[in-house]
């Protein structure tokens, strides 16, 4: 068996998760109908598609057949994964934070506090291809909508940690899953 694609490179792309919930919910989809579902322009969603085969998680469906076929299918790694994303994506719209957390660097920092308080050199290291930069807009986009909490230890010299917000807590089991 195959393994598991790197999470930082299934939520590379903003539809990934949603896609997959889609897919999986539905059972396949049409391109047209992911792409009025989802609310996703033709080039974003194309993108994502080819990216999510390329994982080895989607795979067109092979042959003609009836007109409601869907183009679309979860492989059997997709179909493993998909209902994690379908309640990651369910959880983030409860907590109306899905255009924060799902921007390219967002949930895999998110991922990396849910052991608890790191330091932001740790987070750097932990996340791999991340820059200093994508990691610091990463943060103050998560703080700024409630998620991450960045607290200063006293010492010489104070140390600045970030935590996940008891408002974040609720996906701390899905991000752990998956």
């Amino acid at each position: 068996m195959p393994s598991a694609p790197a999470f930082e490179l299934i939520v590379h792309h903003r539809w990934s998760l949603p896609v997959l919930a889609e897919l999986s919910t539905q059972g396949g989809a049409k391109f047209v109908t992911l792409s009025h579902s989802l609310d996703v322009s033709r080039d974003s969603l194309r993108a994502t598609l080819d990216a999510l085969i390329e994982l080895g998680l989607v795979r067109p469906n092979p042959g003609h057949g009836h007109p409601m076929r869907p183009e679309y299918l979860l492989t059997a790694a997709g179909e493993r994964l998909a209902p994690a994303c379908a309640r990651l994506v369910a959880a983030l719209r409860a907590l109306d934070v899905e255009d924060v957390a799902l921007r390219k660097w967002s949930l895999p920092v998110a991922r990396g506090l849910v052991a608890g308080d790191e330091r932001f050199g740790q987070l750097e290291a932990r996340l791999t291809g991340v820059t200093a930069r994508a990691l610091s807009m990463a943060l103050r986009s998560l703080e700024d909508a409630g998620l991450v909490e960045r607290r200063v230890l006293e010492g010489r010299p104070p140390t600045p940690v970030y935590r996940l917000t008891p408002r974040a807590r609720p996906l701390a089991p899905i991000l752990r899953a998956m």
